[in-house]
């Protein structure tokens, strides 16, 4: 995978959270307090409440991104748009919360990967399949037993960035009680004026989330409340067409091999072959088939990927092991 040239500098600091507040607030707690909250306010103290903020200076090269995420075209060039503004003033990177919604395994959760890597930000993902409350973004209270901060408040005090990408994954999936309300510290993260004053539940300290460049992920759009996506540029994603298929196939070939001391043995491209071949699958089965095909491949003594080696990748069922 050749890697976006990137033109985004660091632009500034920022301050997200007071330290002064902070160290107020672990004065204050009583010897009965939750560990881990003392824990988290020193922590903070010691990360300090400042931190770096990118600012474009000028449109990134953005050419590989089009090739790897041939579907998402529309998406980019929105990108494209707010980057250029941007870079233009003195204002720090600034995007719209954006939704995409589109069938399991077009690549949505790899494009919110490579736009941080192409912005040069952190990333944060939340995923919302399994959860039956929003405490993954808000945190729950320190009252609550084995609670802790959401993800949010991880990502930038973890962080470099004070405008980290954060990725809500299967925003139409998240469950939850009457009583609670699973979506709805994004009321408030999705608007900037609100975001600049967020208060985690676990932390009770305000934080600037108000940088946070917001992607979420979605099958159905009917399942998400109005007022979410009315905060939102809401794009459908298709699935990629032919010729589209066969560059993602290439594009994902080049990842694995890059990111293993073992790739360095094949050669830099698939064969027509087995590119047609792949080019057949979904961009996440795509990468499960070249995966195993690379294993096959070494299995057999050979340092290029075969079509034999490829299989049917496609969903495979569950085989109980036993006796």
């Amino acid at each position: 995978m050749t890697t976006a040239a990137v033109n985004i500098p660091i632009g500034g600091f920022k301050d997200v959270y007071d330290v002064a507040e902070v160290d107020r607030a672990l004065q204050d707690l009583s010897s009965s307090a939750n560990d881990a909250l003392k824990s988290t306010y020193e922590k903070m103290i010691k990360a300090g409440g400042t931190r770096l903020t990118v600012k474009p200076s000028g449109i990134p090269a953005m050419e590989s991104l089009y090739d790897e995420l041939p579907n998402f075209a529309e998406v980019l060039d929105d990108v494209k748009k707010h980057i250029a503004l941007c870079a233009s003033s003195n204002d720090c990177l600034e995007l719209p919360p954006m939704l995409l919604l589109g069938e399991p395994g077009i690549g949505k959760t790899y494009f919110g990967r490579r736009l941080s890597q192409l912005l040069s930000t952190g990333f944060g993902l939340c995923s919302m399949s399994s959860m039956t409350a929003g405490w993954v973004i808000s945190g729950a209270s320190s009252q609550w037993k084995n609670a802790k901060p959401g993800k949010v408040f991880e990502t930038i005090l973890n962080g470099t960035y004070a405008n980290p990408v954060i990725m809500v994954d299967e925003l139409d999936k998240a469950g939850g009680g009457n009583q609670y309300d699973p979506l709805g510290a994004l009321y408030m993260l999705l608007e900037r004026d609100t975001a600049a004053e967020f208060v985690d539940e676990f932390v009770e300290i305000p934080i600037d989330a108000s940088g946070v460049v917001w992607i979420a992920t979605a099958n159905e759009e009917s399942k998400i409340p109005d007022p979410i996506l009315n905060r939102m540029n809401v794009y459908a994603v298709g699935s990629p067409d032919r010729d589209g298929s066969v560059r993602i196939a290439q594009a994902i070939y080049g990842e694995i091999r890059g990111s293993h001391d073992w790739g360095k043995d094949f050669p830099e491209g698939l064969a027509q072959e087995v590119q047609d071949r792949i080019a057949e699958l979904s961009p996440r089965e795509m990468r499960r088939a070249i995966m195993n095909a690379f294993g096959n491949a070494k299995l057999a003594d050979r340092d290029e990927i075969d079509v034999s080696d490829i299989g049917d990748a496609r969903s495979p069922k569950k085989q109980r092991i036993g006796f």
